[in-house]
C-alpha cells in the first residue's frame, strides 16, 4: 500500500540507523499511520500511544538510538530493507533511484523489497527535515519469533572462487524491477507527445554496445516526463522471451521485400518498464545466436525492418508525433517515409535521426535499396544518398546514413564535442555542413535506474556516496572470484598495501585504442596494479591477438582478459574498480566513464568527443570544481602511461583525498533526465501541431 508519515528528526551526516524487527503484520491487515512528535537529538527513542487500529511508528533518531517499527497486535512484520534519501544528509534528492539502500537479509531468504524514504519538500537547512515515506512494501515470511538486528549490515557474502563450477557472474540473482526504482521527483511536461524509437538495439534484451543503453535510457526519461514512448525492435531469435513482460502477439500483417510480401508478426511487451513492439518476419531475417553476424544479409534485413515498421504504423493507423531512428540500420526509414508512406496514410510523424557513431555508414548498392521498394537510382546524387567516396567509381554506392541525414527533419549526435569534430573531418562533413541548421549535439546520459550501486542486484554489497564501504567488498569479491591477488597479500614485490584495480569494459575495435589497451596491460602490471578487460572482438585477427594475451596473462595474479560480454559481470566490474580506463582514439560520447563515476570508479580517458565533455583533469587549475578524473591528449603510449602514473600516485599517496573524489563523482548527475529535455525541445521544434 502507498502510505505516508511525517518524520521530524534532527539528523546529521554522521548519524547511523539501526533496525529492530518486531512481529509480523499479516498482508490483509490495514496499516494506518500516526503523526509523530518532534525527535530531539538528545533523545534515545520516542514512542507514542497507538490507537486501536493497526499502526506502527517510524522515526529517524541520533546515532545512539535505534530505528524502530512498533506494530500493534500479536502478529509479526518482517522488514527486508530500508532506503534512505540523501535528504537525511542535507542533500535534497530528485529521484528514488538516488536513495541509499540498506538491505536486511535473513539467513534463508532474501527479498529486494524496500522502504523508500523521500523528501517531499525543500527545507531551509540540513537540521530541519521533514521527509515522507512514499511507499512501504511488507513481506510475509512467517517468522516464529521476533529477531533483533544489532546494526545495518552488508549482505551476507557468498565468496566466489575461480574453481567454482558456475562462474560467480552466472549465479542466480534477484529479479530487477525497473518500476520499483523509478524516480518520483521528475516534473511532468505540460505539452505531451508520442514518440516511437525504431532501433536495432535495446538494453538489456538486445544489447551489443552503447546504442542499446542510450535507447532504453532516453525512452524511460521521456516516459517519466509524461510522454507516450514506444520502442520498435527486430524480434531477434536470440532474445530471451522470459525477459519481456506481458509478451503477446498483437497483429499479423504483410510487409514488402524484394518483390514479395512477407508475413510479419508484431508482438507487444514491456521491457524495463518501457513498451516495446517486436517485429518478426516469417523468413530467415534476424535468426541466429547473436544480435549481429547472423547467416542472413544484414543490410537487406534492416531495409526490410525499416519498411515493416512504417507498414505496421499504416495498417494499424498509428500516427506518432515523432519517429526516432538510430544509426545506419534504420537510415532508410526517412527515405521510405517521405517518398512513399507520407503519400499513403502517414501524415503526422516527423523524423529524428541520432548518429551514435559516424564510422558506420550503411554502404548500400542501388539494387539493394530496390529490394525495399525504392528506386536506388533516384538517390544516387550528391544532394541525396550517394557515398561521396565512390563518386566516379564503378559502381557508385549509396550510404543509408547520409540518406538519413538528408531526409530526416532533425539530426542529433551524441555530444557537443563530437558534433564539432564531425563538422571538421570525415567524408560526411559536407553533408552535415549543408544540413547544419538541423544538426544538434546532445550529450548522452546514463540510465541511473539500471545503473545504481545503492540497489544493484548484481553486486555482493550495495553502497552509496555517503558510505562506500560496500565498494571495498565488491573489489575483494572480484579479486577472489577471478583469482587476483588481494590487497596486502600479493607475491609481487611491487604491490603495496593499496593495489589499484583498473577496469576496461569495451568492444575490442580500433576506435577504442587497441594499442593503448595492450600497452596498459604491461604498464599497470609493472606499476603494481591490477587490470581486468571485458569485451569481445568482432574482428577475428584482433580476437586471436587478445586470446594470445589472455593465455599469457590470465595465469598470473594481476591481469584478467575476458573475451566475452556479460551484463552481470560489467556491473560487478564497475563497482569493484578503482579506475576505469577509456583510451579511445575517437569517442562520440562514451558511457563507460559516466557509469564508472556512478559506481565510484575514477575515469582515465583520452580527451576526445564525449570524453572531453564529461571528464576534467584533476590538475586543471582553471576549473578545480569540475575535476573528476585523469585526462591525456596524445594517442601514444607515453601519454597514457603518464595519466596512469598520476592516478596511481594519487590513489596510493592521498587515500583520504581519493575517497573524497570517489564520493564526489558518485554524486555527479549524468542521468538521462538531465538531457532528455533537450531531445524534447528538438521533438517540439519539428512536430506537427
Amino acid at each position: 500500500a502507498a502510505v505516508s508519515i511525517d518524520l521530524v528528526p534532527l539528523v546529521t551526516a554522521s548519524h547511523k540507523l539501526r533496525l529492530c524487527r518486531l512481529p509480523r503484520v499479516a498482508a490483509s491487515h490495514e496499516l494506518r499511520l500516526c503523526r509523530l512528535p518532534r525527535v530531539a537529538a538528545s533523545q534515545s527513542a520516542v514512542s507514542i500511544s497507538p490507537p486501536s487500529y493497526y499502526s506502527f511508528l517510524l522515526l529517524l533518531v541520533p546515532p545512539s538510538a535505534s530505528f524502530r517499527l512498533l506494530p500493534v497486535g500479536d502478529k509479526s512484520m518482517d522488514v527486508l530493507s530500508i532506503a534512505v534519501s540523501p535528504s537525511v544528509f542535507g542533500n535534497f534528492p530528485t529521484k528514488i533511484s538516488d536513495c541509499f539502500s540498506f538491505p536486511v537479509r535473513k539467513r534463508k531468504k532474501a527479498n529486494n523489497r524496500r522502504f523508500l524514504f523521500d523528501s517531499a519538500n525543500r527545507f531551509p537547512n540540513r537540521f530541519s527535515l521533514d521527509p515522507k515515506i512514499q511507499a512501504i512494501h511488507l513481506d510475509e515470511v512467517g517468522a516464529d519469533k521476533p529477531e533483533s538486528i544489532t546494526g545495518l549490515r552488508l549482505k551476507d557474502v557468498d565468496w566466489p572462487s575461480p574453481s567454482d563450477e558456475i562462474p560467480f557472474w552466472k549465479r542466480e540473482f534477484n529479479t530487477w524491477d525497473a518500476n520499483s526504482e523509478v524516480p518520483v521527483h521528475i516534473e511532468k511536461d505540460s505539452d505531451l507527445l508520442h514518440a516511437i524509437h525504431v532501433t536495432a538495439e535495446m538494453a538489456p534484451i538486445a544489447k551489443v554496445g552503447g546504442l542499446g543503453d542510450v535507447v532504453t535510457g532516453l525512452a524511460r526519461a521521456c516516459l517519466l516526463r509524461g510522454h507516450k514512448v514506444e520502442i520498435m525492435l527486430p524480434f531477434y531469435e536470440c532474445i530471451q522471451k522470459g525477459n519481456i513482460q506481458e509478451l503477446s502477439l498483437m497483429s499479423t500483417y504483410n510487409s514488402y521485400n524484394d518483390g514479395n510480401w512477407i508475413q510479419t508478426n508484431a508482438y507487444r511487451g514491456i521491457v524495463s518498464g518501457i513498451p516495446v513492439i517486436l517485429i518478426e518476419p516469417m523468413n530467415q531475417f534476424f535468426k541466429g545466436d547473436d544480435v549481429y553476424r547472423g547467416s542472413y544479409n544484414e543490410l537487406e534485413a534492416y531495409l526490410f525492418f525499416s519498411r515493416a515498421c512504417l507498414e505496421w504504423m499504416q495498417v494499424t493507423g498509428t500516427q506518432p508525433d515523432i519517429i526516432h531512428v538510430h544509426e545506419w540500420q534504420t537510415g532508410a526509414l526517412p527515405l521510405l517515409y517521405w517518398d512513399m508512406y507520407h503519400y499513403l496514410s502517414l501524415q503526422k510523424p516527423r523524423i529524428v535521426l541520432t548518429i551514435h557513431n559516424m564510422e558506420h555508414y550503411g554502404e548500400c548498392r542501388q539494387e539493394q535499396l530496390h529490394k525495399c521498394g525504392l528506386d536506388g537510382s533516384v538517390y544516387a546524387s550528391i544532394d541525396k544518398a550517394i557515398d561521396d567516396r565512390t563518386i566516379g567509381h564503378n559502381p557508385e554506392r549509396l550510404s543509408l546514413l547520409k540518406g538519413g541525414i538528408v531526409y530526416s527533419n532533425s539530426v542529433v549526435t551524441v555530444s557537443p564535442t563530437y558534433l564539432n569534430e564531425t563538422l571538421c573531418s570525415g567524408w560526411l562533413a559536407s553533408a552535415l555542413i549543408t544540413n547544419r541548421d538541423k544538426y544538434h549535439g546532445i550529450l548522452n546520459g546514463i540510465d541511473t535506474v539500471m545503473w545504481n550501486p545503492a540497489c544493484d542486484v548484481f553486486l555482493p554489497a550495495n553502497y552509496h556516496a555517503q558510505n562506500t564501504s560496500g565498494k571495498k567488498v565488491c573489489k575483494q569479491y572480484l579479486q577472489k572470484g577471478l583469482g587476483l591477488a588481494l590487497e596486502g597479500n600479493a607475491s609481487n614485490n611491487h604491490l603495496s598495501d593499496r593495489v589499484p584495480l583498473v577496469v576496461c569494459i569495451s568492444r575490442l575495435v580500433a576506435q577504442k585504442g587497441l594499442h593503448l589497451i595492450r600497452h596498459a596491460i604491461n604498464h599497470i602490471e609493472e606499476q603494481g596494479g591490477q587490470m581486468i578487460i571485458l569485451g569481445k572482438a568482432p574482428d577475428s585477427r584482433v580476437e586471436r591477438e587478445f586470446e594470445a594475451l589472455a593465455n599469457l596473462h590470465n595465469k598470473g595474479s594481476t591481469v584478467r582478459i575476458l573475451l566475452m560480454y556479460s551484463e552481470e559481470l560489467s556491473h560487478m566490474l564497475y563497482a569493484a574498480a578503482d579506475m576505469v580506463v577509456v583510451p579511445s582514439i575517437y569517442e562520440p560520447c562514451g558511457l563507460a566513464q559516466m557509469i564508472g563515476m556512478r559506481y565510484g570508479s575514477v575515469p582515465i580517458v583520452r580527451k576526445t568527443g564525449g570524453l572531453a565533455d564529461t571528464v576534467f583533469d584533476m590538475s586543471d587549475q582553471s576549473q578545480p570544481e569540475m575535476a573528476n578524473g585523469f585526462v591525456f591528449e596524445g594517442i601514444d603510449e607515453g601519454s597514457l602511461c603518464r595519466a596512469l602514473d598520476r592516478s596511481f600516485s594519487y590513489y596510493r599517496e592521498q587515500p583520504i583525498e581519493w575517497e573524497n573524489i570517489v564520493q564526489k563523482i558518485m554524486q555527479i548527475d549524468n542521468s538521462w533526465n538531465k538531457t532528455a529535455g533537450k531531445y524534447i525541445d528538438v521533438y517540439n521544434s519539428i512536430r506537427v501541431r
